[in-house]
C-alpha cells in the first residue's frame, strides 16, 4: 500500500512538472514556429506544430523597410542606461540603509517601498508634464529617467538585504585599518555582493527592456522609440490586417537576448537568489 502511494505521489508530481513546463514553454515555442511560417500558414484550420513550410519571410519583413534595428538599439541604450544608473545609485543608497545608522532610516525604506505601490498610469500624467517642461520628452534621457521610477526602488530594496547579510566584522576591520566608509564600500563590501548585483541588474534590465506604457507615451518617433511600442505599431498590407507573422518574429528577436543573458549568468543568478546568510 505504501509503495503504491509512493509511486502515485511521484507520478502526480512529474505530471504537475510536465504541465508547468508545457504551460510555460508552449507560448514561446508557438511564437518561434509561427515566425518561420508564411503568412498564409498562420490561419489554416488545421495548424501544424512544426514550421512547415519553412521560410524567413517574416524576419525579412521585420528588418527590411522598417526601423526595427534602430528600435533594438534604442531599447538596449535605454534599458542599459536605466539599469546602470539604478545600480550605481542603488548601491550607495542600499549601503547607507543597510549598514549605516541614522534616525530616519526606516522612514526612508518605507518611502522607497511606497514608490513601488503606485501603478504606472497613476504617475503617467505628472511625468508627461515634467518631461515636457524640462525638454526631455521624446529623448533617451527622458525614457531612462522614467524607467528609474520602478528600477531604482526595486534595486535599493533587494540590495539592502544583501548588505545587511554581510558580517559586520569585515566592516569593523576595514575601519580599524583606516578605511573610510566609501573605501569600505568599494573595496570590501561591493565585491561580496557580486551575485546580488548581477541578479538585481538583470531583473531591472528585463523590466526596462519589456516596458511598454512609458515608452509608448513619451516617444513619438522611431528615432527614440523602443521595441515594445514599435511592435505595437507594426502594420499589414491593409489598414485592417494584423501582421501576426511579423509580430511573432519581432517577439522572438527581442526575447533571444534575454534568454542569452540568463544562460550566461545563470550561476550567478542562482547564487544571488539563494544568498541569504554569510558564514564568517
Amino acid at each position: 500500500m505504501k509503495r503504491t502511494l509512493f509511486w502515485l505521489n511521484r507520478g502526480l508530481f512529474y505530471l504537475l512538472v510536465v504541465f508547468v513546463v508545457v504551460y510555460s514553454v508552449f507560448p514561446f515555442y508557438w511564437a518561434v514556429i509561427s515566425s518561420f511560417k508564411p503568412s498564409s500558414g498562420l490561419f489554416t484550420p488545421d495548424p501544424s506544430f512544426l514550421p512547415i513550410p519553412f521560410t524567413l519571410e517574416q524576419y525579412r519583413n521585420v528588418f527590411v523597410g522598417t526601423a526595427f534595428g534602430r528600435n533594438l538599439l534604442n531599447s538596449l541604450l535605454v534599458a542599459g542606461g536605466a539599469t546602470l544608473l539604478s545600480l550605481v545609485l542603488g548601491v550607495l543608497a542600499a549601503y547607507a540603509l543597510g549598514r549605516l545608522r541614522f534616525p530616519p532610516k526606516n522612514a526612508v525604506l518605507y518611502i522607497v517601498l511606497s514608490m513601488t505601490m503606485f501603478p504606472q498610469i497613476a504617475v503617467l500624467g505628472g511625468f508627461f508634464v515634467l518631461l515636457r517642461q524640462v525638454g526631455l520628452f521624446n529623448t533617451h534621457a527622458g525614457l531612462i529617467l522614467s524607467y528609474m521610477l520602478f528600477t531604482l526602488p526595486f534595486t535599493v530594496w533587494v540590495l539592502v538585504g544583501y548588505f545587511r547579510g554581510l558580517p559586520r566584522e569585515l566592516e569593523e576591520a576595514a575601519y580599524v585599518d583606516g578605511a573610510t566608509p566609501v573605501q569600505t564600500l568599494l573595496r570590501v563590501m561591493l565585491p561580496l555582493t557580486g551575485p546580488g548585483l548581477v541578479t538585481t541588474g538583470l531583473l531591472a534590465f528585463i523590466a526596462a527592456w519589456n516596458e511598454f506604457l512609458f515608452a509608448l507615451t513619451f516617444t513619438v518617433s522611431d528615432v527614440v522609440r523602443t521595441v515594445p511600442p514599435a511592435i505595437a505599431f507594426f502594420g499589414g498590407a491593409t489598414p485592417y490586417e494584423i501582421p501576426w507573422g511579423s509580430i511573432m518574429a519581432a517577439s522572438v528577436v527581442v526575447t533571444v537576448p534575454l534568454v542569452v543573458l540568463v544562460l550566461v549568468f545563470q550561476q550567478r543568478i542562482v547564487a544571488g537568489l539563494t544568498a541569504g546568510a554569510v558564514k564568517g
